[in-house]
């Protein structure tokens, strides 16, 4: 049996594209070759797609892309893959599935999601819809109402109200959230852009940051309680994982307490009644199919601490997976290793 080509996407050009570099390190590493050839292929910060042909403990590294030429993954079906162009030369790569390590903006918001449809290619991961809302917070809230899970009390602000009354939005927030509260970029990854306020002026400053990431903020009420995570698997037969508990070194987990912080730590499975755990398995299942998620999925979570009650959070359609990234760490708690779950993954996107 011929190996089938699988095409990495990895890099791009949101903030998080460092991560996003560690995380197809990762994933590359554990796909077999006995089955399957690689063709990682980076997307620069600029937007440039360069394929990569050189060995993958120097993707990332000083003077990696001499190693890389300059790609296509073409959107006319009679190609069926790549284009690489060297020189006034180019060389169509037929491509058997894409395997997009994108995360954040242009990776995990449906864009890319669109282009491997118009090349009629199967690929890992949600879909075109359920990658656009599931990236916006503003949307996922209410679509996960659907489901009838708690929510945080939220607002959904523009920066154009920003611009014409920032007072008035405060007042709003204030009357809906309270303080502290957190605000949010409505489409970002890894925490980038999210901060806490306790006061006004900590909440005027966090509106600009979170305005500066994106045109759509959701500002919400602070839940006081545990934070808590659950991967789930699969395509129209949804499994779950372990559920995992952050401590994070920082007030909240932001991006520098998830990477650079090596105080933060992660419980898995979390040290939580079984019944809240399984409460969590069950509701985490039961977004991704309200979103109509396919392939992969981190849903995130607070157990209240004065009510016991589960919250949700948010969720991610493109978890990272670094060495320090929750979605592998929680299937292998329940016996599912790198190289299975990475297989796993293939296989659903072959099949979805």
């Amino acid at each position: 049996m011929s190996k089938k080509v699988i095409a990495v996407l990895f890099g791009g050009q949101s903030s998080e594209h460092d991560v996003s570099i560690v995380s197809a390190k990762t994933v590359i590493s554990h796909i077999n070759t006995d089955k399957y050839y690689v063709m990682p292929v980076y997307i620069t910060k600029e937007g440039r797609w360069l394929l990569y042909d050189g060995p993958t403990e120097s993707m990332g590294t000083p003077g990696w892309e001499k190693y890389a030429a300059p790609t296509i993954l073409s959107p006319d079906t009679s190609h069926r893959g790549l284009l690489r162009i060297v020189g006034d030369k180019v060389k169509n790569i037929p491509v058997d599935l894409v395997f997009p390590v994108l995360h954040g903006a242009y990776g995990e918001d449906g864009t890319v999601q669109g282009l491997i449809e118009l090349a009629k290619l199967p690929y890992v991961g949600c879909g075109v819809l359920s990658s656009a809302v599931s990236m916006n917070k503003a949307y996922t809230k209410i679509i996960a109402d659907t489901v009838g899970v708690a929510q945080a009390k939220y607002v959904v602000v523009k920066k154009y109200e920003l611009e014409e009354n920032i007072e008035t939005v405060m007042e709003k927030i204030e009357n809906t959230c309270g303080y502290p509260c957190f605000i949010k970029p409505a489409c970002a990854g890894s925490s980038v852009g999210i901060s806490k306020a306790h006061n006004r002026d900590e909440l005027a400053d966090g509106l600009w940051i979170a305005a500066n990431e994106d045109r759509t903020l959701v500002i919400e009420e602070a839940i006081n309680g545990i934070e808590l995570e659950c991967a789930v698997l699969g395509n129209s037969d949804v499994r779950a994982s372990a559920v995992g508990q952050i401590i994070p070194a920082a007030e909240f987990y932001d991006f520098d307490a998830k990477y650079n912080n090596s105080n933060s730590q992660t419980i898995v499975p979390a040290d939580i009644p079984n019944e809240k755990a399984q409460e969590i398995r069950t509701r985490a299942v039961e977004i991704f199919k309200a979103l109509d998620g396919m392939g992969l999925s981190r849903v995130d979570f607070f157990l209240e601490n004065e009510t016991n009650t589960v919250v949700f959070n948010e969720i991610n359609t493109l978890p990272g997976f670094t060495s320090i990234s929750m979605y592998p760490m929680l299937f292998k708690a329940v016996g599912i290793d790198m190289d299975e779950l990475i297989e796993k993954l293939i296989e659903l996107g072959f099949t979805r």
